[in-house]
């Protein structure tokens, strides 16, 4: 199996499991009982919440654990919005994920302006746009630390300058960035960070939301006083160990690791575009994620790659798994104005810990005959 669809989501490394497997059966009590085994696990809990802060280099008390990167942006976003109802205004990237345009645009159904940033040619979001829209009735500006598809990485800190320059909060999905680039919180000017474990070798269903001391921002979730009052439920004391675990082998294994991976994409579309014809790289050519190549090979459908790909036992995709089943093409790739046309014919490669030299020879090997055959097919190609 040659898997390389890292960015939908990454296996734990085995270590993460051997630290959450306690967790199960031995240490198995809710952290917030007041005996001594419940103690053990809110121990757990909280030594987890400070590896995590160290990681992010932020405070202990701004970490907040959620189930994923998806409930971290909603509780960011809608939370920030209950508890704060003066500014009307949201301003977001045309190029997010779901979780966060969505949960924008719902927003409008409480009298909110949302406002989508126009990005360019390689996905960058237009700064100017931003400082024309923006003024003191901003809530919030949301954008994206990097893409998800394209891999191409915004201007956070700009970004957050001009947030606050009206008074704004700064929010940022970091899900494909944790893991991947080094973040200092207390730095960036970031005001809100949401992340997800399954996306840098942890488990699913435990995610962040990191919070800048002092901000205001409601529980999405009502019930018990867990995470300070902002996330009520039963801890997921295994998930968040393993989240920790996940943070300590990142921390540990950058930058060698990224190095290494930059290498592997490099390699893999410079020798396919020197053997496919027609093909084009979708985002930016050097200020990207160093695991991620998003290509466009013209008269062939996306989908059909995916398949015939699948077939040779190599596994990859045309965009975000949270778009599969979807028969539109990519929104990113719209947005960035791809024709429609040339972004059905979108594939991304995602790299990851387990990806090889064989793997990227692998592809390297398959793929120009799986394109020629296809075209072959395709009333639309000319030799």
């Amino acid at each position: 199996m040659i898997y390389l669809d890292y960015n939908a989501t990454a296996p734990a490394d085995p270590e993460v499991i051997e630290a959450m497997k306690p967790y199960f059966n031995e240490l198995y009590a809710n952290p917030s009982s007041i005996h001594t085994p419940g103690q053990k696990a809110k121990q757990a809990v909280e030594h987890s919440r400070a590896i995590l802060a160290q990681f992010l280099n932020t405070r202990v008390d701004e970490v907040y654990f959620t189930s994923g990167g998806t409930e971290a942006d909603n509780l960011a976003i809608k939370g920030l919005a209950f508890s704060r109802n003066k500014r009307k205004k949201i301003i977001y990237s045309s190029i997010e994920h779901h979780a966060v345009m969505n949960t924008c645009k719902y927003m409008a159904k409480f009298g909110y302006e949302v406002i989508a940033v126009p990005v360019d040619k390689y996905g960058v979001v237009d700064l100017d746009f931003i400082r024309d829209k923006i003024d003191d009735n901003t809530l919030i500006v949301s954008i994206m630390h990097a893409n998800n598809e394209v891999g191409t990485i915004e201007p956070i800190k700009e970004i957050a300058q001009i947030a606050h320059k009206y008074g704004a909060v700064f929010h940022t999905d970091a899900v494909q960035t944790v893991g991947k680039l080094r973040i200092d919180f207390k730095e960036s000017g970031i005001d809100m960070l949401s992340l997800s474990g399954h996306k840098f070798y942890g488990p699913k269903g435990v995610g962040a939301l990191i919070v800048k001391k002092g901000l205001r921002f409601d529980p999405l979730l009502h019930g018990g006083h867990q995470e300070k009052n902002h996330r009520a439920g039963t801890e997921n004391v295994p998930g968040i160990v393993g989240l920790a675990k996940a943070c300590e082998l990142a921390q540990k294994e950058f930058p060698q690791e990224e190095k290494r991976l930059r290498q592997l994409r490099d390699k893999l579309w410079r020798e396919i575009d020197s053997r496919i014809p027609e093909i084009q790289l979708n985002g930016h050519p050097e200020t990207m994620l160093a695991n991620t190549l998003n290509i466009s090979v013209k008269y062939v459908e996306g989908e059909s790659l995916i398949l015939n790909l699948n077939a040779a036992g190599i596994y990859a995709s045309t965009g975000s798994a949270c778009s599969s089943g979807s028969l539109e093409p990519s929104y990113v790739l719209l947005a960035m104005g791809i024709p429609a046309e040339v972004a059905h014919s979108s594939l991304r490669f995602s790299l990851g810990r387990w990806t090889g030299q064989e793997d990227i020879d692998k592809v390297i090997e398959v793929l120009p005959g799986i394109v020629e055959k296809l075209r072959a097919m395709s009333p639309l190609y000319k030799k």
